[in-house]
């Protein structure tokens, strides 16, 4: 109930998003009409539409996608003759007599009257939702990542049903609120004819300005945040409420006995599920809760080639060797995201890089990641001698809070360790904390199911080659240079130098990198603003911007130490082969 809650504000926020913009002009078109047969219709088309495209996307893949694509097409052509018709009446006139015509035959063969009202509301409400579509935000893409992750399902579907009611509902405020001006301006100024004109004129540049891309380019860059602040502190103020609060050692060792045993403030959280499941295990021998039990267990769902896991990784290393001898027991669950993170000798080779030496279960098919409900990467749970869960944490920071966690269970199962002060790691190069005051910049994915700010004016070809350019993209658009075949999941190099341009906003810059099916290390140079990076290089880039990819990972190719600003990133290839994934900053 709490998730569909959350969901639906989500939605209910969409309306301030830069993306809607366009399509206001749609629903205020509607206003004065009457509500059971144009606005009703209206919203429940476009409601449920997009929840029908979202649950696509969730269930089917590229194919949706390019369903939306062709749907997308569909609605602007629609919008556009919708506009028109707003304009002149002789227009209106001709535009609608087919659809009129139409209604007529099924009224006769129904053997009642119709409306045709309705079923032009519904059209109209359907083609706005499949321009919504795209206008999504943090709470969205939990829902569809949590979809992806754990298998579409009926609750799924409510979630994404409930998202667009909250949408929906805005926008029936704004044409509530539409409709009254409207109306005022009618009765005062009899000038319903320019309304109606104003209102097609709206439209039509509406439609051009989602045909052009404007609605994802230029609106997105004058309100790059868009509405993530507002959805983040739904979420965040969810987490607050159901997260444990870990209370100081100092506190409780005062207000209790200290003669009596030891009882931690966390909450039980419920019992911990199986770690049956994993394909594998590196550094230990599969381990179940029984061989657990009466050990203090941390529980870090990672995978390797995730920025956010790589950061805290220094932590959760320093924990395991900290209080090895004292109870602790840490395991990691590899839940990989790319398909390249399912090949075990991947896994071991990163495993070996990052020195971590304690248990990783290799859950390639999910099932713990299941068991315990997941959605996150990272995400920490920990477990209690008994075999409970009681505490967990998302994402990367709160480390002392965690730790805290940590000792308190520990006191609880019997160790009489003193309290200590928390790990501080010497993290270096991609493991060190982001500088998140000066991040402008968000993850975005080359693969063309989830590519977003594509700036190369070819337009993305999925599945084939094609050769492509790139001018000069706005802030967080990329292109691409040369010959290249964007797949699923990646951007595949066919011909040597080709390149990849991006303009950011961040501290690091980070590529996840791959040397092609048949491991040959592909040499590359990075450039920034057109020049060597110099002291600004990444950890896999020396002065001159050189490097080369060995294996398929994420490579820190930008670092600056000069006034963190706008810049432009390209990277040349100078082999072959080569294979992009995602762009992550820190």
């Amino acid at each position: 109930m709490t998730l569909a809650i959350i969901a639906y504000l989500g939605g209910a926020l969409t309306i301030l998003s830069p993306c809607i913009l366009p399509i206001l002009p749609f629903v205020f078109a509607r206003a004065g009409q009457p509500f059971m047969k144009s606005t009703l219709p209206m919203l429940a088309g476009m409601a449920v539409t997009f929840a029908f495209v979202a649950t696509l996307a969730a269930v089917g893949g590229s194919w949706a996608i390019h369903a939306n694509e062709y749907g997308r097409l569909a609605a602007l052509t629609l919008l556009a003759l919708f506009g028109a018709s707003l304009l002149s009446p002789r227009v209106a006139g001709w535009l609608t007599r087919p659809a009129v015509d139409f209604g007529n035959k099924l009224n006769r063969v129904a053997g009642h009257q119709g409306s045709p009202t309705v079923l032009g509301s519904l059209t109209l409400g359907i083609a706005t939702g499949l321009l919504w579509a795209p206008c999504a935000g943090p709470i969205l893409g939990l829902v569809l990542t949590g979809a992806a992750l754990q298998g579409a399902n009926v609750a799924t579907t409510l979630l994404l049903v409930a998202y667009a009611g909250g949408a929906a509902t805005s926008l029936a405020v704004a044409l509530f609120v539409g409709g009254k001006i409207f109306a005022s301006m009618k009765q005062s100024l009899h000038i319903s004819e320019r309304i109606r004109q104003g209102l097609g004129v709206a439209v039509l540049v509406g439609v051009a300005t989602v045909a052009s891309g404007l609605d994802t380019g230029l609106l997105a860059r004058l309100s790059y945040a868009s509405t993530s602040s507002f959805e983040q502190a739904l979420l965040g103020r969810v987490d607050t409420r159901t997260s444990p609060k870990v209370v100081s050692n100092a506190a409780v060792m005062t207000a209790r006995d200290t003669k009596e045993p030891f009882l931690s403030d966390l909450p039980v959280e419920g019992i911990a599920p199986p770690l049956d499941g994993a394909v594998q295990w590196l550094n230990s021998a599969p381990l179940s809760n029984q061989q657990l039990r009466g050990k203090v267990v941390l529980v870090d769902f990672w995978t390797y080639s995730c920025i956010n896991c790589i950061r805290t990784i220094p932590y959760v290393r320093a924990w395991a060797e900290k209080y090895k001898d004292q109870g602790l027991v840490v395991i990691g669950v590899h839940a990989p995201e790319f398909a390249f993170e399912k090949k075990i000798d991947n896994v071991r080779a990163a495993v070996a890089d990052f020195g971590i030496d304690y248990p990783v279960a290799i859950d390639n098919d999910y099932r713990i990641w299941r068991a315990f409900e997941n959605s996150y990467w990272p995400a920490h749970y920990l477990i209690d001698a008994k075999g409970q869960i009681r505490y967990h944490h998302f994402g990367e920071g709160n480390y002392a809070q965690t730790e805290q966690a940590i000792q308190d269970l520990l006191r609880e199962a019997g160790n009489k360790m003193a309290a200590d002060a928390t790990v501080a790691p010497d993290a270096q190069g991609a493991h060190a904390a982001p500088d998140l005051s000066h991040i402008g910049s968000g993850e975005t994915y080359l693969g063309y199911e989830r590519a977003s700010n594509f700036a190369s004016p070819e337009g993305l070809l999925p599945g084939r080659p094609r050769d492509y350019s790139v001018a000069e993209p706005g802030l967080n658009e990329w292109g691409l240079s040369g010959r290249w075949a964007v797949e699923a999941e990646r951007a595949v190099l066919d011909t040597a130098g080709g390149g990849i341009t991006y303009r950011f906003k961040a501290r690091d810059l980070h590529l996840v990198l791959g040397p092609g099916e048949g491991g040959k290390p592909v040499r590359f140079r990075v450039t920034i603003d057109g020049k060597a990076p110099g002291k600004n290089h990444g950890a896999d880039t020396d002065h001159d911007g050189n490097g080369t990819i060995t294996a398929t990972r994420l490579y820190q190719l930008v670092r600056q130490s000069d006034r963190i600003e706008a810049r432009n990133f390209e990277i040349r290839f100078l082999d072959p082969g080569a294979e992009a994934y995602a762009f992550t900053f820190g």
